[in-house]
């Protein structure tokens, strides 16, 4: 399957992207089948051809979740915006309750660990005293 997604050009520190389509499985940063446009995330300007991309989409063409919000975002395609990420962000209230489970989890392992060293220093002293 064809895909629109962004690849990644520019110098360290200071990216900007190439809209392009390739097969999804391919590597974004290998050979494209056609360069749509650029992207530059600091100055939010984006450049695409809207014609050459209505062509790809008509022809069953998928798109990457962050370009679809891009171009509706610039009013290239009309539509609903896609979660770019499947997990969504947690909030700091999951993530304090996740860590004292992780944290109690832990504490009981450990108690657990030490009462069998504790049981087994008593079984080698009481087979001492026995003999």
């Amino acid at each position: 399957m064809l895909t629109i997604r962004l690849s990644r050009i520019g110098k360290k520190k200071k990216p900007t992207y190439r809209l392009i389509i390739s097969e999804k499985t391919k590597d974004p940063y290998g050979r494209a089948l056609e360069i749509l446009g650029a992207y530059n995330p600091f100055t939010k300007e984006l450049t695409a051809k809207k014609d050459r991309i209505e062509y790809w989409l008509k022809n069953g063409a998928g798109m990457s979740p962050t370009v679809n919000n891009l171009l509706l975002q610039k009013e290239i395609i009309k539509g609903d915006k896609v979660t770019a990420s499947k997990t969504g962000k947690n909030t700091k209230e999951e993530v304090i309750k996740r860590l004292k489970e992780e944290n109690e989890k832990r504490l009981a392992d450990i108690k657990a660990k030490t009462e069998t060293e504790d049981k087994k220093e008593n079984t080698e002293e009481t087979a001492e005293k026995a003999k």
